[in-house]
């Protein structure tokens, strides 16, 4: 007989959990309150005075709110490489020619 609530047919296992990629209320809701606080304390104004009064943790706080991988769509302006050569020359040669 399958649980209701889990949709499992034994008792004790976990049901399937939060669906992948939807949003954690908990996390939601202390992110509201933190963008609260930071309002009622003076916004930019406050997070720069902090800054300057403790510079390395305004930084840690950097650190965790920066993406770790930066992702850039570059494009191509140059014709493509289509050939490499390899050409040696005579030091000697190359002197010679830059010598007036």
């Amino acid at each position: 007989m399958a649980n209701k609530e889990t949709g499992n047919i034994h008792p004790l296992l976990p049901g399937p959990g939060r669906p992948k990629g939807s949003p954690n209320k908990i996390t939601g809701n202390v992110k509201s309150m933190i963008l609260g606080a930071l309002d009622d304390l003076g916004g930019r104004i406050w997070l720069v005075e902090q800054a300057k009064a403790d510079p390395r943790a305004f930084m840690s706080l950097l650190g965790r709110i920066l993406p770790s991988e930066i992702s850039v769509d570059t494009h191509v302006t140059h014709a493509p490489i289509t050939e490499i050569r390899r050409t040696i020359i005579d030091p000697r040669i190359v002197e010679q020619e830059q010598t007036p």
